[in-house]
């Protein structure tokens, strides 16, 4: 028995179930379900086709090029995606836990960010750095929060000017987005993933990507004001503000 809202698995064949909810979906409705006898996850939300289908040849491209990333299965007539649903392959792992791990997540961000140079911007996002012109872009909107902070952020971001750009992941620092295991590194859960400067993903515990003085303290300064612009007004968000420096 399916879920409320979840008819449109039955596009992904006749031997399919929603087995339990997952923890961790904040923006979208997550199940394990089974596929073809094999466990699987499924992602029911309100993302647009554009957006959807950016997210699904992001992943697929990731996983031609040897990362590993859940990876869309298709429907019974090809499709990734059907009225917002996602059905991708189960990633093993458990969260990083040593100073190792975490060097591990920073070489595979790394690599994320090689394998997605010239990668067009998500529908919809905007770059920190567009962000010095623009006010609004998907989940940020610079006129909600109180001017003298936009100031901060932008003068932030503004030390960002001239960098080349990638996609960034956006959200490594929740240990529930990383899957490690002794052989691999899975990224999961794009949600906030979009086109940005790499130093975005790079704040990282026991400063793991190995950035030192100046690029350090612009890397951790765009992003604090990155992760306030993204999740204002929370609790959180009033707190990485706090971390912007005045201008």
């Amino acid at each position: 028995m399916s879920p409320v809202g979840w008819e449109a698995l039955a596009q992904w064949g006749e031997d399919i179930a929603c087995i339990e909810p997952l923890a961790g979906g904040v923006a979208n409705d997550v199940w394990s379900v089974r596929v073809d006898g094999h466990f699987a996850v499924g992602r029911l939300g309100t993302r647009s086709d554009a957006d959807l289908a950016w997210e699904t040849e992001l992943l697929q491209h990731l996983d031609r090029e040897g990362l590993t990333v859940p990876v869309p299965i298709p429907t019974t007539d090809g499709r990734l995606f059907v009225d917002g649903l996602v059905v991708m392959t189960y990633v093993e792992g458990g969260p990083p836990e040593t100073e190792a791990d975490r060097r591990r997540v920073a070489e595979t961000l790394r690599q994320l960010h090689r394998l997605t140079q010239g990668w067009p911007q998500r529908p919809g996002w905007r770059s920190s750095t567009d962000l010095l012109h623009a006010e609004t872009g998907t989940k940020i909107d610079l006129a909600a929060m109180p001017p003298e902070g936009v100031a901060r952020c932008r003068a932030a971001w503004a030390r960002l000017i001239g960098r080349q750009q990638c996609v960034v992941h956006g959200n490594t620092n929740n240990p529930s987005n990383v899957r490690v295991t002794a052989d691999r590194v899975a990224l999961i859960d794009w949600d906030e993933s979009h086109v940005d400067v790499p130093d975005l993903d790079l704040v990282l515990p026991y400063n793991a990507a190995g950035l030192e003085g100046a690029a350090h303290d612009i890397a951790a300064q765009a992003s604090a004001a990155w992760e306030a612009a993204v999740c204002w007004k929370d609790e959180y968000a009033v707190k990485r503000l706090a971390e912007v420096r005045a201008v």
